[in-house]
């Protein structure tokens, strides 16, 4: 995406020159957006990591403010080693247990899938960056206590505090990560995250009216609703059998399958109910004029490609 995309603000821009629609121009530049302020956590701990390690090492060497013998140390990484390990465990049990509860919710209400699997997709991520560093952590413990037989002192005063600022930034980011699926606002914050993607409005100025919005979204999910399920039954026949009601998302695709809609305008359809699921979930009740624009079109485009 080139710069005439993006202003200084970070807020996407529409370049009308460009061959990509107006949602997919947003919906790319700020999933990357998503993307790098999950990544800005893992990054701002890795630079703790390395401060923390770096200063801690220094000040062990050049003037030390404890000084611990053999069997300190062994008690201290020990002890270390299996708090850690215990705490990550009950982490893990618990964002199991909250991950079940979101799926539970999602497939009680398909509206929530977007913001659900967003979360899924954040904490996934965080997890990964917690399990590499508590692998690490253990074993930089495993080498700590192996290391009491060297003559190395330097070496072990280096493995000693950088085992523990292991251990201290590894406690915060399992602490963050604990508070941050707990969060007893997550989806609503969650919604409204995923609305400043699909549509970001910078002032007052560019609101457009939210009564069309969801009149343009409403006859759009009863064409969807008719002719997708028509198109699943050619498709399917008898073979769902599930009383869950099917989403609109899987309704369009059903006639993306059907190869009566492209996959642009598939992509766009999806866009626009994303949009208007984080409203109905938190998010607030406001659109811009282009995407009250950008729905009428795509609209008229569902009609005209159905014969409506």
């Amino acid at each position: 995406m080139n710069s005439n995309n993006v202003d200084q603000s970070g807020v996407c821009s529409i370049d009308a020159s460009s061959p990509t629609s107006v949602w997919q121009q947003c919906y790319i530049f700020n999933y990357k957006s998503s993307f790098l302020s999950t990544m800005n956590i893992i990054f701002l701990s890795i630079v703790l990591l390395l401060l923390f390690s770096l200063v801690s090492t220094i000040i062990g060497i050049k003037a030390p403010l404890l000084s611990l013998n053999e069997n300190e140390i062994l008690y201290l990484f020990s002890n270390s080693a299996q708090v850690l390990a215990s705490i990550y465990g009950l982490t893990l049990t618990g964002f199991i247990f909250f991950r079940n509860e979101l799926s539970r919710e999602e497939f009680e209400d398909d509206t929530l899938t977007d913001a659900v699997e967003s979360l899924k997709n954040r904490y996934f991520k965080i997890l990964t960056f917690l399990t590499f560093i508590s692998i690490a952590t253990l074993f930089l413990s495993n080498i700590a206590i192996s290391a009491q037989s060297s003559s190395n002192l330097i070496f072990i005063t280096i493995i000693i505090n950088v085992g523990q600022s292991f251990f201290v930034i590894n406690l915060c980011v399992i602490a963050y990560f604990i508070f941050d699926v707990i969060s007893p606002k997550r989806i609503q914050k969650e919604s409204k995250l995923i609305q400043r993607q699909v549509d970001p409005i910078d002032d007052k100025e560019q609101q457009g009216s939210l009564e069309t919005f969801l009149k343009n979204y409403n006859e759009l999910e009863n064409i969807i609703q008719k002719y997708g399920q028509a198109y699943q039954s050619e498709l399917e026949g008898n073979l769902n059998t599930s009383r869950r009601r099917i989403s609109n998302v899987r309704l369009a695709e059903f006639i993306l399958r059907a190869e009566k809609i492209d996959r642009g305008l598939f992509e766009e359809i999806k866009s626009l109910i994303t949009l208007r699921n984080t409203i109905i979930h938190g998010a607030e009740p406001i659109v811009s004029e282009t995407m009250v624009e950008s729905s009428e079109k795509i609209l008229k485009e569902l009609a005209e490609s159905l014969d409506v």
